[in-house]
């Protein structure tokens, strides 16, 4: 209860630091900074002018609209918003559901968890949008949300909107071990080894295929005005997988190793599908000619390996390598706490590499947007474009920067002076919180209600309830 408290009070009180800085109807002029355009190269002493969500304006010298909220951040950077293409925040408890080798009925949107505290954590390290998936127990997961982090807003209100629906796939070692071992009422669950994974994907969508042929020849009967056949039972399982082949559902599929993800590659051309991105993909630099030919994005760790056997060959130039043949590379998180500090995650591939400063920040801005189909929207500063932005101290693949200000849709989600102002009063509320719990604890308790002889009920007298049933 008490964690519940303070995250209403922290949501309350971010609403009322957006709602004095961003106030309804108004536009906000951001002065004198470096703009990182991501697009079109960085503008010295920039100005970027913020109307109704939107960027308005990018250049020099911009004039303030009347009645603007003016920000002064000479000396400081704005990039865009950072984007995690692989994320499990706010979804506590929902990121597996184990049961099955296909569990595509099953959805991330239908759990999000507005008021987790990794939200407003994310949005302190400059994160705007994350793309949120299933675990990896499964060989074909559940259905993807991608969120905007607005903070204090419903679940529904985060959704992406217009965000291309996607699918979590996973290769090797997860969802072969969750496979390996018995499950509910001991049974153990179909597949066991990597030659059963790329099975299961391959015989999903042969049924598929067979059910999206049987949609076909409905929608084709009604077309042509003939007496229409039984439409097929609706299969919430198959709904998304003939989605994947007809381009309407992309595939974030989890996987390490260049076998792997091979396998999947040949499946996909056997099946006539894209595959969306690969997801972690650390052995991609070994397989990135075949992963560019086909036209798949990767997202990757900067630095991660040797966690795991299968994550052994893993190298820190996995991210440059592939870029420089032509794959669209991101750096995710895959986790709470690395999401708070991506910008500096993706710095890594400067000095791993040799990536320009540009290629570095589209990492975790552009690339991740392109991945995720929400480019026309974020991802860069131009003009039209969703106002998701952050104010550095620093550029932000400095190890010393860090995020001031965090923009969504043009409303202040995070601001850190005024975190930093209401610390002590967070504190004291705390402090308060605990110890009305402590004297309610230490409360004496109520005296023993042990029934006593006048208390305890009593036997009736005989002859009582002579004739009262027949």
């Amino acid at each position: 209860m008490t964690r519940a408290l303070l995250t209403s009070a922290l949501v309350a009180a971010t609403a009322a630091v957006a709602a004095a800085q961003t106030p309804a109807g108004r536009a906000t002029l951001i002065k004198g900074a470096t703009v990182l355009t991501i697009t079109r190269g960085d503008i010295a002493r920039g100005d970027i002018l913020i109307r109704d969500g939107r960027i308005a304006a990018v250049g020099t010298s911009l004039a303030a609209p009347a009645g603007a909220t003016v920000v002064d951040a000479t000396g400081k950077f704005v990039s865009p918003g950072i984007i995690d293409a692989h994320s499990h925040i706010a979804i506590d408890g929902s990121v597996n559901e184990g049961s099955l080798s296909v569990t595509s009925m099953v959805a991330i949107q239908d759990v999000i968890a507005p008021d987790s505290i990794a939200i407003y954590r994310a949005l302190a390290g400059g994160v705007t949008t994350v793309n949120v998936l299933h675990g990896s127990a499964n060989a074909i997961g559940g259905l993807n949300a991608t969120l905007k982090l607005r903070w204090g807003a419903t679940a529904e209100a985060m959704l992406f909107a217009g965000a291309p629906p996607g699918i979590k796939f996973a290769l090797g070692e997860n969802p072969k071990r969750a496979g390996s071992t018995a499950g509910p009422g001991g049974q153990q669950r179909y597949p066991a080894t990597r030659m059963g994974v790329i099975d299961v994907i391959r015989e999903a969508f042969t049924d598929a295929r067979d059910y999206k042929r049987q949609l076909d020849a409905h929608k084709a009967s009604v077309a042509a005005g003939k007496k229409p056949l039984v439409a097929p039972r609706r299969d919430l399982q198959l709904e998304p997988l003939v989605e994947i082949l007809e381009g309407t559902r992309l595939v974030h599929a989890h996987c390490y190793r260049s076998d792997e993800i091979l396998q999947l590659l040949r499946v996909a051309d056997e099946f006539g599908f894209r595959i969306g991105t690969f997801q972690h993909a650390l052995e991609g630099y070994k397989v990135a000619d075949e992963i560019a030919k086909h036209g798949a994005g990767a997202s990757t760790f900067s630095d991660w390996w040797a966690y795991k056997v299968e994550a052994y060959d893993a190298v820190p130039y996995n991210a440059a390598l592939m870029t420089e043949r032509g794959i669209v590379v991101s750096i995710n998180s895959d986790s709470a706490e690395e999401m708070r500090h991506l910008n500096q995650e993706a710095a890594k591939a400067v000095k791993y590499g040799g990536l320009t400063d540009d290629q570095a920040m589209r990492l975790v801005t552009l690339n991740p947007a392109r991945q995720l189909g929400i480019e026309a929207r974020v991802g860069s500063i131009d003009v039209g474009k969703d106002a998701d932005l952050v104010i550095w101290s620093a550029h932000p693949l400095s190890t010393y920067a860090v995020a001031e200000t965090t923009y969504v849709d043009g409303t202040v989600m995070f601001d850190r002076a005024a975190d930093l102002s209401r610390r002590a009063a967070s504190a004291a509320e705390k402090a308060a919180l605990i110890e009305k719990a402590r004297k309610a604890t230490d409360a004496p308790r109520p005296a023993d209600r042990r029934p006593t002889e006048m208390s305890r009920p009593q036997a009736p007298a005989p002859g009582a309830l002579e004739g009262a049933v027949r």
